[in-house]
């Protein structure tokens, strides 16, 4: 298989449709934190707004200027964001590092981040790939001590 190849089934049609849509896009008016990660490797940037009630997360929204594969994962960060304790979100990024690394996939409720195990063996996009799971335990955190 060549090079293209590898390249073209990376992009599948799944990963390309959880980029196109992706939910909870936009900034919050009023977040408990927000947090703004960059991918020095390839420039891709997301920004993570939070709003923690009880110690789960109760508002989320997030921008997104990343290549398809940041986007996928911010798509499936976005859509299982709301209501994940600080613990969760933590677990949620710690097992796609893993996955990445060669582990296994995540689980509930972040298992859709499963379509992105082809890109294992891309370590040049993991960095884009972590970004929303990273913003989003960083958001958490932060408004976890703003209000303590």
């Amino acid at each position: 298989m060549t090079a293209e190849t590898d390249l073209i089934k990376l992009y599948s049609h799944r990963i390309l449709a959880l980029a196109a849509e992706m939910p909870r896009t936009g900034r919050l008016e009023a977040p408990d934190a927000s947090v703004t990660r960059r991918s020095p490797l390839c420039g891709s940037a997301v920004t993570v707004d939070v709003v923690v009630r009880d110690g789960r997360v109760a508002d989320y929204a997030q921008d997104v200027k990343a290549c398809a594969l940041g986007q996928a994962a911010a798509s499936v960060i976005g859509g299982a964001a709301i209501g994940r304790s600080r613990a969760e979100v933590e677990a949620g990024r710690d097992a796609l590092r893993g996955m990445l690394s060669g582990g296994l996939v995540p689980e509930a409720p972040w298992e859709g981040l499963a379509v992105l195990e082809p890109a294992r063996d891309y370590r040049n996009r993991h960095a884009s790939i972590l970004l929303a799971a990273e913003a989003l335990a960083e958001a958490v955190a932060q408004a976890e001590a703003k209000a303590a």
